[in-house]
């Protein structure tokens, strides 16, 4: 079998499991139009805000995209192609995407608030604070390892910068086009999308560098690199989304689509010979150079492109708020995950065909290895080979900031609700009234603060190197948050009275694999490193400590279901 017929196989597939198994999840939420999103219900023009579907689906599937889908099964390759390929296709349909859409249908059932409040409901208020600080920790990380990312590619590739900054540029004319000038979706994509591919080639052309422009020592670029993102994710946090957010994830999407269609025709064309082994075994050495094991690694390595808990504050945090209509939940809670399978599936082709030397050197840096794979396929459509290189390298550090931006918003949201007071409220709705707040509490609600608080912290762990030495833990603490997840989406289900293992059984799985993967860094890092022996014995105590009010409110609400059923029998 070709890479290329794989590749097409596994896009019948994704295609099928969006109506059959989409289909199946919009009759067991209740999907219906005509109900009201918070978008309408309670818009504020600064983060409620009604949009149409195509505009936030390039936020969405920007915001969960990043660089995940392309790292995630590159590294899991190690271990052969075929148990990457067999967690992409059963992990995106049936775990990641329903995660994704069903964390979206919660938040805007309950006035477009993240799933912690939703826990609050089911686990009461000490549940919902674990949460909370759970996903704090985890975002102050992401904050943290994608500047340092991002302002090290600014250092190294200057036309990077240059292209990134552009994007940027374009973000408020485009709303400046659309909302003051009443241009159309369709006018305006048509001047502005040609702009973002100029931007990268704007980017060739014009390499902005710190050192030349403005006289900047080359060992102080990279801080003052850091210092400019700072700013740049505080405006985005705070600013409406309307403005600078929302438009700049939708322009970057193009850039993903134009990757995507690239990397279709360019396989479809070249039909790559698959010389990888289909399985190497249950241990293999790893990029980093270690052996590692199969389980639980492969569910560790393989997030974005099959589960990840982040994509769940992504879909209750900004997607949610910006919901025109129901009916737009399935294309852009599920659908946006199945192409994210698509694209893993497309990383993992990309890599396939290389010789086994070829691999192992070049999977050591999962962007290069992908950009190789796929521009070495694009000599069948006469396409220059280094040119679409850059460009696929470019595309995925655009993503890289995307997801940035999303995470600093996210951070403010959940740093808000943090110091959001109990909820006293015993209907299915919740409110909260901050009439009664103290002053103090009334500061750290407030969105400049909240978005303060979230960049200083992130910036000084940057600069401080700690970032880097918590990366090991990032993957395993991503997964567990979308075991959490599922454990809210369960009780949700249940609290309804509707089929909630299928919320159940890939919680369990997940809870399972990446509660193991946090205890084999510990294991690994208990003699080195004391910072990440502490984290993840914390992550470890707040996961069990909510498994285990999860597990008593479940034992609870179905005492409950089967004496109502006893009484009417």
């Amino acid at each position: 079998m070709s890479g290329s017929l794989l590749f097409c196989i596994c896009l019948a597939y994704f295609a099928l499991a969006y109506f059959v198994y989409g289909g199946f999840l919009k009759r067991l939420f209740s999907i219906d139009p005509k109900r009201p999103t918070p978008a309408n219900t309670q818009l504020d023009g600064i983060d409620f805000v009604p949009t149409p579907a195509p505009v936030l689906f390039g936020h969405h599937f920007a915001s969960i995209a990043g660089p995940g889908p392309i790292v995630g099964p590159i590294m899991a390759a190690y271990f052969g192609w075929l148990p990457a390929l067999i967690w992409i296709l059963v992990g995106c349909v049936f775990v990641g995407a329903f995660h994704d859409f069903a964390a979206l249908v919660i938040s805007i059932r309950n006035k477009g608030r993240s799933v912690s409040f939703v826990m609050e409901k089911m686990m009461g208020f000490s549940g919902r604070q674990l949460f909370l600080s759970f996903c704090i920790l985890c975002l102050l990380l992401v904050v943290a390892i994608f500047t340092l990312l991002i302002a090290g590619l600014f250092t190294k590739f200057p036309e990077v910068a240059t292209s990134s900054l552009f994007f940027i540029m374009l973000a408020p004319l485009f709303s400046l086009t659309t909302l003051k000038l009443r241009a159309s979706l369709l006018q305006v994509s048509v001047v502005f999308v040609p702009l973002v591919f100029f931007g990268v080639y704007l980017g060739q052309i014009c390499p902005f560098s710190l050192t030349d422009a403005f006289g900047v020592a080359p060992e102080n670029v990279k801080n003052v690199w850091i210092a400019v993102l700072a700013v740049y994710i505080f405006a985005a946090s705070v600013m409406p989304v309307q403005w600078l957010l929302q438009p700049r994830d939708y322009l970057n999407s193009w850039l993903l689509y134009a990757m995507l269609a690239l990397g279709f025709a360019s396989i479809v064309a070249y039909h790559p010979e698959i010389k990888m082994e289909s399985f190497e075994g249950w241990s293999a050495v790893t990029g980093d150079g270690k052996t590692t094991d199969l389980v639980p690694a492969l569910f560790i390595f393989i997030a974005c492109g099959a589960c990840s808990g982040f994509h769940a504050l992504v879909a209750s945090g900004t997607t949610s708020k910006q919901l025109k209509s129901e009916a737009h939940a399935l294309p852009i809670g599920y659908g946006a995950m199945l192409i994210e399978g698509v694209l893993g599936i497309m990383a993992l082709v990309a890599v396939m065909s290389m010789d086994k030397s070829v691999f192992v050197e070049l999977g050591k840096n999962p962007a290069v290895a992908f950009a190789t794979g796929i521009s070495g396929f694009c000599d069948a459509l006469g396409l220059n080979v280094g040119y679409a290189k850059i460009f696929m390298s470019l595309a995925i550090s655009a993503f890289m900031m995307t997801s940035l931006d999303t995470a600093t918003r996210l951070g403010r949201f959940i740093c808000q609700e943090l110091f959001m007071p109990k909820n006293k409220n015993e209907n299915d709705v919740i409110e909260v009234k901050l009439d009664s707040v103290n002053p103090v509490r009334k500061v750290l609600l407030n969105k400049y603060v909240a978005s303060f608080i979230i960049v200083g912290a992130s910036m000084l762990m940057a600069l401080s190197g700690e970032a880097a030495s918590l990366w090991p833990i990032f993957g395993a603490s991503n997964q567990l948050m979308s075991a959490l997840t599922l454990l809210v989406i369960s009780l949700w289900l249940l609290s309804k009275n509707v089929n909630w293992l299928v919320a159940f059984i890939p919680m369990v799985f997940m809870m399972i694999m990446s509660l193991w993967g946090v205890v084999q860094v510990i294991e690994q890092q208990w003699n080195s490193n004391g910072v990440l022996v502490l984290v993840g014995v914390v992550l470890v105590v707040m996961a069990l400590l909510m498994v285990s009010l999860g597990v008593s409110v479940i034992m609870h609400q179905v005492k409950l279901q089967l004496q109502k059923k006893e009484s009417v029998a």
